[in-house]
């Protein structure tokens, strides 16, 4: 796979990487891998809320402001 960088962005890179101390590919590959343990994370609880839902293990709009409004008092 190749990725192409405008001028700017290339610069950028550099500056980043050379702040963390690491090369600009090796930054670039870290923040790819970041970002796709993110999304398997994001989908893995989206697939557990939606397993909740199906067991009817919720709580109903309500409740849920109400708590959110008591945590915001606290």
């Amino acid at each position: 796979m190749e990725l192409y960088f405008t001028p700017e962005q290339e610069a950028k890179l550099a500056r980043v990487a050379a702040m963390s101390g690491t090369g600009p590919e090796e930054l670039v590959k870290q923040a790819a891998m970041r970002l796709l343990d993110e999304e398997l994370s994001f989908h893995a609880a989206v697939e557990q809320g939606i397993a909740q839902l199906e067991r009817g293990q919720y709580i109903e709009e309500e409740v849920m402001d109400a708590r959110i409004e008591q945590m915001l008092r606290s």
